[in-house]
């Protein structure tokens, strides 16, 4: 096994699997989809280790754990439509679309779409449709199985619960600094969702999101 092997094989067994991932098919995926391809140049050194890795922009790479665990908490089932919020490096689109029949992602920083898709396009991702605009409220007026925010946001994202079809299942990080909840939504009928908080997180803001009113002294 050589040193890039063993380190993925670390990080999958030392970081990944203690932290409540154990469905096999997330755990093969990491092994598959190369992390290290969507690092930043010169920064690969640094694709395994449990981390956030700057993108520049204000952006960075989720710890390749909180990866995991989002993928398996959404079961994302072959047929299903995904939209990403954010799409930084492209590496979680390469993930859900390994999963999915298509993933649309939408990020609002112009250069890293573009690096994004020169990765994802050098290594045969062709079912992740890339956009380019500012999704903090809403996108478009489609609909969802799987919605993934990889910025937080102060408040629950209604209007991204709307935009699931029944069934479907919204990822989001939720609250302030330094305490946020990751939270997973499924709407159960037209006007009822569920909520499950699965940990305590922090990162960073999704641009523009919508605030909240908060008191002024």
């Amino acid at each position: 096994m050589n040193n890039m092997e063993q380190a993925r094989f670390n990080m999958i067994e030392q970081q990944i699997r203690p932290w409540d991932v154990a469905d096999v098919q997330v755990l093969n995926l990491l092994s598959v989809v190369k992390r290290e391809q969507f690092v930043p140049s010169g920064r690969q050194s640094l694709a395994f280790m449990d981390l956030e890795i700057p993108l520049g922009f204000g952006a960075s790479m989720w710890q390749p754990k909180l990866e995991a665990r989002v993928l398996h908490e959404l079961h994302i089932q072959k047929g299903e439509r995904v939209l990403e919020v954010g799409t930084g490096s492209g590496y979680l689109a390469a993930l859900l679309s390994r999963l999915a029949a298509q993933v649309t992602s939408v990020e609002i920083v112009p250069e890293l779409s573009v690096q994004a898709a020169q990765k994802l396009n050098a290594h045969g991702f062709d079912n992740i449709q890339l956009e380019v605009g500012d999704a903090a409220k809403s996108w478009g007026s489609g609909k969802y199985d799987v919605i993934v925010l990889t910025g937080s946001v102060p408040v629950n994202p209604a209007a991204y619960q709307q935009q699931l079809n029944l069934g479907g299942r919204l990822f989001a990080i939720v609250g302030d600094a330094p305490a946020m909840q990751a939270m997973v939504f499924t709407r159960l009928a037209n006007d009822v969702y569920e909520c499950v908080t699965l940990f305590e997180t922090n990162v960073a803001p999704l641009q523009n999101a919508p605030q909240p009113q908060r008191f002024v002294f």
